[in-house]
């Protein structure tokens, strides 16, 4: 009798747990569908916000060409003083070319080199590549390399994952677009 009432009791909980377990699972399949939505709204606002940078410099280099000779293109300080309507502090330098921002490509076929980031986060796995590198590197670039270290990558986006969990985290800093760099880094250059 006793018995019974015991493996009644435990078949109960039983029953509950997976219950429980279920609910769990749904509401992880919904945050995770959730998940990729923002993943895809952050990558549209990433495009629109460098369309509109990009369109806000032709527009002021434009205005800043019109009254100065051809051979001319403004610098920062131009654009900034151009901004902000203050067109007596501009000065005009001589014309520099300066290169786009270069975008290393996603390499399709990646060798596996090491096993060295199979059990670390985005974070700690970048915070290495970083100090390794000495320089900022692009997240095309820390993707290539966190693979070629081994790191599994469960999402289907991974650049932009890298992207949102290096935002997300106050190690890093963005230096240009899709470009981060160690925070502490400046910190050690600076002093």
């Amino acid at each position: 009798m006793a018995n019974e009432n015991l493996i009644s009791t435990l078949e109960q909980s039983l029953r509950q747990s997976r219950a429980a377990r279920a609910r769990l699972a749904g509401r992880l399949a919904e945050l995770e569908s959730e998940a990729e939505t923002v993943r895809s709204e952050l990558a549209e606002m990433d495009t629109l916000a460098s369309q509109t940078e990009a369109a806000i410099f032709r527009l002021l280099s434009n205005v800043l060409s019109a009254s100065t000779p051809p051979v001319s293109s403004p610098s920062d300080a131009e654009l900034e003083a151009a901004m902000r309507h203050d067109a007596s502090q501009v000065k005009y330098a001589p014309r520099v070319i300066t290169p786009r921002h270069h975008i290393p490509p996603v390499k399709s076929e990646i060798v596996v080199k090491s096993d060295r980031f199979m059990d670390r986060t985005i974070p700690q796995a970048t915070t290495m590549l970083l100090r390794e590198a000495s320089e900022p590197l692009h997240v095309n670039e820390i993707y290539n390399r966190l693979l070629e270290g081994g790191f599994n990558f469960t999402r289907h986006n991974p650049t932009i994952s890298i992207a949102v969990s290096l935002n997300r985290n106050g190690r890093f800093r963005k230096v240009a677009p899709g470009t981060f760099d160690l925070v502490m880094r400046d910190a050690s250059q600076a002093s």
